[in-house]
């Protein structure tokens, strides 16, 4: 089974990062908003898939991070697959992030994320996230 290391990552505001996927027929999830991360590599813990991903697809050295949860999936993608979701904050803003994968990078709040076409199950696994009272709260700089 394919495993694959996700994070749902906050910027400084307490918005969730998130990037629409390429649109690209032969691509899994065409036009659909992602988390950041990808399949682990030969030899590789979790952990280890999360942070070069990170690196590869946003330019950010991930230093501290948080896990969240286990997801088996095994519907929607070409195979079944287990996907280890981590959470984690940068203090940079989706303005000051370059992207190196996928089309538009964006960050969002937690109740906007219903009006977006999220990839397979990952809609699921923001409103566990919701759910669970982990969403980072924003706090006043007055």
């Amino acid at each position: 089974m394919k495993q694959i290391a996700m994070v749902l990552l906050f910027d400084r505001h307490d918005r969730l990062l998130i990037y629409l996927r390429d649109d690209k027929p032969e691509i899994p999830f065409p036009n659909h908003w992602d988390f950041f991360g990808g399949h682990l590599e030969e030899g590789e813990t979790p952990e280890q898939a999360m942070i070069r991903e990170v690196k590869e697809e946003l330019g950010i050295d991930l230093h501290q991070w948080n896990f969240f949860r286990e997801y088996i999936c095994r519907e929607g993608d070409a195979y079944p697959n287990i996907k280890y979701l981590y959470w984690a904050k940068t203090d940079k803003r989706a303005e000051e992030l370059t992207l190196y994968e996928g089309q538009r990078l964006m960050s969002i709040t937690a109740d906007q994320r219903r009006n977006l076409k999220f990839a397979n199950i990952l809609g699921q696994i923001l409103d566990d996230f919701v759910a669970s009272g982990l969403w980072p709260q924003p706090v006043d700089n007055f």
